[in-house]
């Protein structure tokens, strides 16, 4: 690139951070992702390092954020609230490690080969703020602003029942003692923020880091004061007193005892080997957070070596932010299709422009139901914010209305089936409509595939492509159609070879054996999962014994509702599906029978299951405590019993802990 291209390049790439900036720090909506903000900006910083005399003096590199808003009081910090460099990867943290190293070998005379030790804790994905303390009393509340200058929200500030108005240790409470952290939301007191703002005809947030920052800024406190956010301490700011620990981690214990919450993740890390080790344990446990975040922060823990260490411009050389993969990323929705699921749901998927969320690469994702999509208002051609949390399914979180430019056209709902032409019905209290024809040929073709995954009959070489051909070429009517294909049928079929279709023959004769749970699952009831399907076997026994039971029964069955014992009973009455059960045993089909557990050592036990396990899977360890007839829920609450944790739990512990439930 030439330095005329360049320079045209820096100029754009500088308006167009800032832009970026004013919009995520001071009117706490942002138009671009975390994820493409980063590309920029390190695009930029390659291009000022290549060409210094080209550096602007408004460029982003040489600033930390935004200016305030206009509507609160301006805050002079005593000490810069410095933002940090990133690390998009490991190789980038053992490079910081080895920039560390080299730095200090630099400054010291003599030092010793001992490996750096790092004080590790989550990044949380908020809105950070500096609280003032003078003689031990919070004075002030201030938002990080422009790293210089923030804003004075103290009045929304004390309204965080997180943050102690008054600290709990003598040892802070002489002078100024400043403490830094995040505002964030807990992902259920965000959800249960959301579900209220719908209900009252309002919009929902697209994230908690959005919901905090506008919570924060709000003119009236009242309306902060309603809103159930979350404080946790990660460090301080300007202090008088010259007592205070000597390392990060040790400071980190004593605002705990001063009354804050700090990173559930909060421990050392001795060299780069255990620092990469904490990095991926905390990547791969994310998803049981009960809060956002979007990596670690490491930081040198000895104060006299981050002193010497000093800063750059903008940022300390002694702390740096290791991103995880980006779980939000704005792209297009460029259209709408309706897809017919096995109990007929019609149900909206959105087309997407192919975007990278959370390491997969995203083209599609359900928009659930009609509704859905007018409460959230997403039209085709949108630009929309495409979210995945931890291991869940990618999902349309919002629209950015404020991104249209009259192309974009509203969604409707289609009256028919999109694949059999029948006139969609949508029972009252339900929000989604269905496809009534029984013999509808997408129908069929998803409960086939349901009917074979792996989780219920487990018919190997049965995949979509197969099963999409067995339908084209009219071989199979129903799923017991399955079990009278024959070798010579199946290799008169494209792609079909003798070989090819005696496996799937042998594999259909091998899936004829099931044990109960499994085969309950596989049929395809509606509101049956796995767990419900394995509750049904424990509790019956033996599949003659499951055709026999009535709603009453079922309706005193834990963990079966009203619509799931009439969903069951529905399907055990219904003429179609008795003529199928039917069928398949005179297939062949032998069901196991499951006796109930040989031990009832845990009845009436809760467990929660948090951390890598040793010696188990996650599903083997929920397997033996139900057979033990025990139960494993997701969430902790004051009717757990106990909480298992093993390598890095995560946060489950630690409100184990708060609601005194013993952790094993």
């Amino acid at each position: 690139m030439t330095i005329s291209k360049s320079k045209e390049r820096i100029n754009t790439l500088v308006t167009e951070l800032n832009e970026h900036a004013y919009r995520y720090y001071v009117l706490s909506h942002p138009l671009i992702s975390d994820a493409e903000y980063d590309r920029q900006y390190r695009e930029l910083v390659e291009l000022e390092s290549k060409y210094p005399e080209l550096v602007r003096t408004d460029s982003p590199t040489r600033r930390v954020g935004a200016k305030p808003a206009a509507g609160f009081k301006e805050v002079q910090h005593r000490v810069p609230m410095l933002s940090l460099n990133n690390a998009m990867n490991e190789q980038d943290l053992f490079d910081f490690d080895q920039q560390v190293q080299r730095y200090l070998d630099k400054q010291l005379d003599e030092r010793s080969a001992a490996k750096i030790t790092y004080a590790v804790e989550y990044k949380f994905d908020g809105v950070a703020v500096n609280l003032t303390y003078e003689n031990g009393e919070l004075v002030l509340g201030a938002t990080r602003g422009d790293g210089a200058i923030g804003e004075d929200i103290t009045t929304n500030i004390r309204t965080i029942n997180t943050i102690p108005l008054r600290l709990r240790q003598e040892g802070a409470s002489r002078g100024i003692f400043e403490v830094r952290g995040e505002v964030i939301f807990l992902l259920e007191d965000f959800a249960a923020l959301n579900r209220l703002r719908v209900s009252q005809g309002e919009a929902p947030f697209a994230n908690p880091r959005n919901a905090a920052s506008g919570s924060l800024r709000q003119l009236d406190p009242s309306i902060t004061a309603k809103r159930p956010l979350t404080f946790f301490a990660y460090g301080v700011g300007s202090v008088e007193q010259s007592d205070l620990p000597t390392s990060h981690s040790e400071t980190m214990r004593f605002l705990a005892q001063c009354g804050f919450k700090i990173s559930p993740l909060s421990r050392t890390a001795r060299g780069v080997d255990e620092l990469l080790e904490c990095y991926r344990l905390a990547a791969e446990n994310r998803s049981e957070l009960q809060f956002e975040v979007d990596g670690l922060v490491a930081k040198v823990d000895a104060y006299e070596l981050q002193k010497i260490l000093g800063f750059r411009h903008r940022s300390p050389r002694w702390a740096i932010a290791a991103k995880f993969e980006a779980l939000e990323e704005h792209t297009r929705l460029l259209d709408i299709v309706i897809q017919v699921g096995r109990t007929g749901a019609l149900t909206p998927v959105a087309v997407l422009e192919p975007v990278k969320v959370g390491g997969v690469i995203v083209s599609r994702a359900t928009l659930h139901n009609q509704d859905e999509i007018e409460r959230k208002d997403l039209r085709i051609g949108d630009t929309v914010v495409v979210r995945r949390q931890g291991d869940v399914i990618p999902a349309v979180a919002a629209a950015l209305p404020e991104l249209r430019d009259g192309s974009q056209k509203i969604f409707k709902f289609p009256k028919v089936c999109p694949e059999c032409g029948s006139l969609a019905e949508r029972r009252s209290g339900e929000a989604v409509f269905r496809c009534p024809n029984p013999h509808c040929p997408a129908k069929l073709e998803e409960r086939i595939r349901h009917f074979a995954a792996r989780n219920a009959c487990d018919i190997e070489g049965l995949g979509e492509k197969n099963i999409a051909l067995l339908m084209q070429y009219g071989l199979v009517d129903d799923v017991a159609d399955l079990y009278r294909l024959t070798v010579s049928q199946l290799s008169e079929l494209p792609r079909m070879g003798e070989i090819s279709s005696a496996n799937l023959i042998e594999a259909l004769a091998k899936s004829k054996e099931q044990p109960l749970d499994r085969f309950i699952f596989a049929l395809g009831i509606r509101h049956v999962g796995e767990k419900t399907a394995r509750n049904l076997a424990l509790h019956t026994g033996s599949l003659e014994r499951f055709r026999e039971l009535s709603e009453a029964e079922l309706l005193a069955l834990p963990d079966i509702g009203e619509e799931t014992a009439r969903s069951i009973v529905t399907f055990l009455s219904n003429p179609q599906e008795i003529e199928l059960l039917d069928k398949l045993l005179a297939q062949g089909f032998r069901i196991q029978n499951i006796d109930s557990p040989k031990s009832a050592s845990l009845a009436g036990k809760t467990f929660v299951l948090t951390g890598g396990l040793q010696e188990l899977s996650r599903n083997q360890a929920e397997q033996r405590i139900e057979a033990l007839s025990g139960k494993v829920t997701s969430s902790v609450s004051k009717k757990t019993d106990f909480v298992v944790g093993g390598e890095d739990p995560g946060s489950k512990c630690e409100k184990a802990k708060s609601l005194g439930v013993k952790t094993l």
